[in-house]
């Protein structure tokens, strides 16, 4: 059995691992996050605690999933707000935690509607012993606008609120982002500059996932209504991926600390998430669908993989791929790259000609009587939607080709 260390440290705090639950209703109260830790998660970030006026009152329902094709759960919509529980019952539920789970990391995740709140809040969670402070700058459904992703896309506001926070705590905070931005990294620089130590990426995505056709109302519907709300799950993951590695990407913010969130249901997501500079792993929908055991299977894969790559520690993978990612007109344009069926995999469905056709540059010949497909060098292009529409793998990369005019050893296109 392979058994690898997946400790990490992170802002000063020793996760045993990764994985760590995200605020959301996966860890709402003391007994589900007891059971998290329980099954073997590295960390909970506990649901958001407002300030003490501030009650939830939620619809019902409030959940809405994106299916394809009968596969259920590509996205997950949640309509869902902020902890539903008196303050002080979540502040009770900290401290019990804490003095229960000491070797576990506890992060209160807060928001405020003003400087005076989040600075209230941020003393309560530290005294309550909470690890770790996650600014809630990003919930995409709040009834106020002084709450939410409205203040998220505000750098004056972040930075303002950042420093609050500082200013009620001395423990480690992280700004949890929203994308639905265009530039984050503003927004990143603002909060740093305010006093954050690091950043978390991404909330969810402002989203309607669904419209009832005969009613012609999103869905859930609401006694009759609907409203926008935000997604999560497998479908959000590359629009996380993308703001991570710009984050990591930008002038400043090489060795920006973050918390990786959106979509991660597998342990090769986790790994796509570390590769590109996450040190720890925030997860909601994936729990939702498979329960807290899910981690187990995350950190097997985890080590599997840190042991296939010769890496014993971590925090060696964390952003290997960012040098590996360039911007567009910088890629190497000189070659392309043929399509190559294989025809003893081939179960002649037809569909790489049809996609083709209908979809592509007419490159694939059909022989109607034998229900063959076959290249037509000439009009190939080399863009491989025949490779990716084959529902049986029949089709790889192929034969590499300079384009005329073009220099270079095609033999070292593909390493």
């Amino acid at each position: 059995m392979i058994n690898k260390d997946l400790s990490i440290d992170f802002l000063g705090v020793h996760f045993e691992n990764p994985f760590c639950l995200s605020s959301s209703p996966v860890d709402n109260c003391y007994e589900m996050c007891k059971k998290a830790y329980e099954t073997g998660w590295g960390g909970v970030v506990f649901k958001t605690i407002p300030p003490k006026r501030v009650l939830m009152d939620e619809v019902s329902p409030r959940f809405d999933e994106l299916e394809k094709e009968g596969t259920p759960f590509v996205a997950f919509k949640n309509m869902e707000q902020l902890s539903e529980h008196e303050q002080e019952e979540d502040l009770a539920a900290l401290r019990r935690l804490k003095e229960e789970f000491p070797e576990k990391v506890l992060i209160a995740s807060i928001m405020g509607e003003n400087e005076d709140d989040w600075t209230e809040i941020a003393q309560l969670v530290t005294e309550a012993g909470a690890d770790m402070i996650e600014m809630n700058l990003s919930c995409p459904q709040m009834t106020s606008h002084a709450m939410g992703s409205d203040v998220g896309v505000n750098p004056d506001l972040c930075k303002k609120y950042s420093a609050a926070v500082k200013r009620g705590s001395d423990l480690p905070v992280l700004a949890k982002m929203t994308p639905n931005i265009t530039d984050m990294a503003v927004v990143a620089k603002a909060c740093m500059e305010g006093g954050a130590d690091g950043i978390a990426a991404i909330n969810t995505v402002k989203s309607i996932a669904n419209v009832n056709l005969n009613r012609k109302i999103g869905l859930p519907i609401v006694n009759g209504k609907s409203s926008i709300s935000g997604l999560s799950g497998k479908a959000v993951k590359p629009i996380a991926l993308r703001f991570i590695q710009q984050l990591r990407m930008e002038k400043g913010l090489e060795d920006l600390p973050i918390s990786g969130i959106g979509g991660i249901e597998t342990w090769e997501d986790a790994v796509e998430f570390i590769l590109l500079g996450a040190s720890t792993l925030q997860v909601t929908t994936s729990v939702m669908q498979y329960g807290y055991r899910i981690v187990e299977d995350m950190k097997n894969g985890l080590m599997h993989y840190m042991d296939e790559q010769g890496v014993d520690h971590l925090e060696d993978l964390v952003g290997m791929a960012n040098a590996n990612i360039i911007p567009p007109e910088e890629l190497d344009r000189d070659y392309k790259v043929f399509p190559k069926i294989d025809l003893d995999k081939c179960i002649h469905c037809g569909r790489c000609y049809l996609s083709c056709f209908d979809g592509a540059h007419q490159a694939i010949e059909w022989d109607e009587e034998e229900r063959i497909p076959s290249v037509i060098e000439d009009k190939c292009v080399g863009c491989q939607l025949c490779n990716l529409v084959c529902p049986v793998g029949a089709i790889s990369l192929g034969k590499v080709e300079m384009k005329p005019g073009r220099s270079g050893n095609p033999a070292t296109k593909l390493v």
